[in-house]
C-alpha cells in the first residue's frame, strides 16, 4: 500500500518516516494520485484535503493539526478527512492511525 504525505516540517518527516517505513513525501496534492493512506499537515495545507479527496477517492486520509485550531479540524472532517487528530495525539504513535481500516 502506497503511503504518501503532504508533510513539509523536517521533524515532522522524520517521525512520519520512522512510524511508516516508505513513506513518500509529496509537495502538491497531485502526488496522492492512487495512494492507499494520504497524511495531510493541516498547519500548512489546510486547503488541500477536499482536493485530496477528489483525487485520491479511495485513500485513507488522515490529517492532524494544532488542537487549538478547531475551525481547521472541523473543516478537514467536512472536507473528507477520514481521521482528524490533533497534532500531539497522531505523533503519540502515528503508525496506528496509519494502519488502513476494514
Amino acid at each position: 500500500m502506497r503511503v504518501v504525505a503532504l508533510v513539509s516540517d523536517l521533524m515532522d518527516r522524520s517521525r512520519i518516516s520512522v512510524a511508516a517505513p516508505g513513506v513518500e513525501f509529496i509537495a502538491a496534492v497531485d502526488g496522492a494520485r492512487d495512494a492507499g493512506v494520504v497524511v495531510v499537515d493541516l498547519a500548512r495545507f489546510s486547503d488541500a484535503v477536499a482536493t485530496v479527496r477528489a483525487i485520491a477517492p479511495d485513500a485513507r486520509i488522515v490529517a492532524y493539526g494544532s488542537h487549538v485550531d478547531e475551525p481547521t479540524l472541523d473543516r478537514a472532517r467536512t472536507d473528507g478527512a477520514d481521521l482528524v487528530l490533533p497534532r500531539s495525539r497522531f505523533f503519540r504513535d502515528p503508525a496506528s492511525h496509519l494502519a488502513p481500516t476494514t
